[in-house]
């Protein structure tokens, strides 16, 4: 039986992007060549490859295996092979200290991400869970003490300095509203200006972020987060812009998604603050950065989910 074939975010005919993008005519000629990368590579005896799930230059492809379900992923683009690796070992140094993370299984040659054939691939064991339900208050809750847990391992990973840096926000805000705003009402960008001219001097902790916290990213399991997946946007950034962030995208999927409401993000925020309460200066900058990253999920044109008016009742909000 064939691979399935499906797109992770776009409209696009899978059959037609295999093709395209990876230079494969059908679902079995993935699926033989999946069996034999884990055959040359890592040794493993692939039995059906059952799914196969594209976005942009990068595939994943869940295989039946004698260890068990893993997951191989590979990509073609070539400017992202060092940052893959990076992220392999970052996630290896994560999983030996105890975080929920899918860590790579190494190569039969110690690698944990193989670039061979102009892609690179990395395998993983298939954690078992379903996506972060934000319409449960306890998961919410724990998801964003997790959260805080994360970001304490990623302050001291070794590695840290091989991510980019961010601008301060005082520089990051008027710059996003000056280049990438213009879709928003005049008075919502000329508010949003004033409350970050009026924001706090004092320092904000930065460092190593995940930076793409999600319900598509959280895997719950039991009463607790089972893992963080794709750690392919960690970034330095402060940690308090990353809490923001999170709280307004915690409810994206993969298709159709739109706003969490208030509620689910005072949760969210009261779960992380119940392992590392935020320092004077972030607690003022907080509700800038929530109407900030609202702000700048509306999108330019058709407006289904109600990105809109979510962020304006949002900046409205004492």
């Amino acid at each position: 039986m064939r691979a399935v074939l499906e797109m992770l975010w776009e409209a696009r005919d899978p059959g037609e992007v295999l093709t395209e993008r990876f230079g494969f005519g059908d679902a079995e000629a993935a699926g033989r060549w999946v069996a034999a990368v884990l055959d040359e590579h890592w040794g493993v005896r692939a039995g059906r490859c059952e799914r196969i799930v594209m976005s942009d230059g990068n595939a994943l492809a869940w295989v039946r295996t004698p260890d068990g379900p893993m997951l191989l992923k590979w990509s073609v683009v070539a400017g992202l092979f060092p940052r893959l690796a990076e992220v392999a070992r970052l996630t290896t140094w994560l999983g030996e200290r105890g975080l929920p993370v899918s860590a790579p299984v190494p190569a039969s040659d110690g690698r944990l991400q193989v670039e061979a054939g102009g892609v690179s691939v990395g395998l993983q064991r298939v954690i078992a869970g379903e996506l972060l339900d934000t319409a449960d208050s306890g998961q919410v809750r724990a998801a964003g003490a997790a959260l805080a847990r994360l970001q304490d391992a990623l302050a001291v990973w070794p590695g840290a300095d091989r991510f980019p840096a961010p601008l301060p926000l005082v520089n990051q805000i008027p710059g996003w509203l000056d280049s990438r705003a213009g879709q928003l009402p005049v008075a919502a960008r000329d508010r949003l200006r004033a409350l970050v001219a009026a924001a706090p001097a004092g320092p904000l902790p930065r460092q190593l972020v995940h930076f793409d916290i999600r319900s598509a990213n959280i895997l719950w399991a039991g009463d607790e987060v089972a893992a963080f997946l794709d750690f392919e946007d960690a970034r330095h950034e402060h940690r308090v812009t990353e809490l923001a962030r999170a709280a307004i995208l915690l409810g994206t999927r993969y298709h159709d998604w739109g706003p969490v409401p208030p509620e689910v993000h005072a949760t969210f925020l009261a779960g992380y603050e119940s392992v590392r309460p935020l320092t004077p200066p972030e607690a003022e900058w907080l509700p800038i950065l929530l109407r900030w990253q609202a702000l700048a999920m509306v999108p330019t044109g058709a407006d289904p989910t109600g990105w809109g008016p979510a962020a304006l009742r949002l900046l409205d909000r004492s």
